[in-house]
């Protein structure tokens, strides 16, 4: 069993109390039925998590709505879900949605798990939104700077040298500095403007 479906299944048995339709999501093998769910009135949040995870999971593109949802949901825990079906979904569209959700200011508070995806997609997207994501992150006294460090952390994992001037600005920022620093490390040339640079 896949240890993220294991993860979500524990979760969402507590959420469904002993409602019937838990069973039944989980043990159908009609994707139609389990697309109905995410379009029916009245049907719970973890109904349709648990109905976008199998779907997604098994390459039907009809839980991509579902799932971008969810990766920008106030709860962690449906966002990392959601985060793992969509790179298995492979849906061309995921890494445009990503970006949105990562660059949308008035949803930073839940761009965490969008920047960390956008940065393990590697898509023509990723560098760009996450530049983005990272410059807003640089006042001081920035409330979201765990938002920072994550863009920071992808910037170096992805080591495009586009990154390397807004690195440069974090380095001074008391919380995402070290991230910055060590991006910029990973960078072609490494570090400049220290006295350090990557070996030859």
């Amino acid at each position: 069993m896949d240890p993220e479906f294991g993860s979500l299944t524990d979760r969402l048995e507590q959420e469904a109390g002993d409602d019937p339709v838990y069973g039944r999501l989980l043990a159908t093998g009609d994707h139609d039925e389990l697309a109905a769910v995410l379009t029916a009135p009245g049907m719970p949040l973890w109904a349709r998590e648990l109905a976008a995870f199998r779907l997604g999971a098994a390459g039907d593109r009809r839980a991509f709505e579902a799932l971008v949802l969810l990766l920008n949901h106030r709860d962690p825990e449906r966002c990392v879900s959601a985060a793992h079906v969509l790179t298995v979904l492979g849906d061309p569209r995921t890494p445009r949605a990503a970006a949105a959700l990562a660059t949308n200011e008035l949803r930073v508070a839940y761009a965490l798990v969008p920047v960390r995806l956008l940065a393990a997609l590697r898509a023509p997207e990723s560098v760009p939104a996450l530049v983005t994501a990272l410059r807003r992150r640089l006042a001081p006294e920035d409330p979201y700077w765990r938002v920072g460090v994550a863009c920071a952390e992808g910037l170096g994992a992805l080591a495009d040298p586009r990154a390397r001037h807004v690195l440069e600005a974090a380095r001074p920022h008391p919380r995402i500095g070290p991230a910055a620093a060590a991006a910029l490390a990973r960078l072609p040339g490494g570090v400049t403007g220290s006295g350090r640079t990557a070996p030859p």
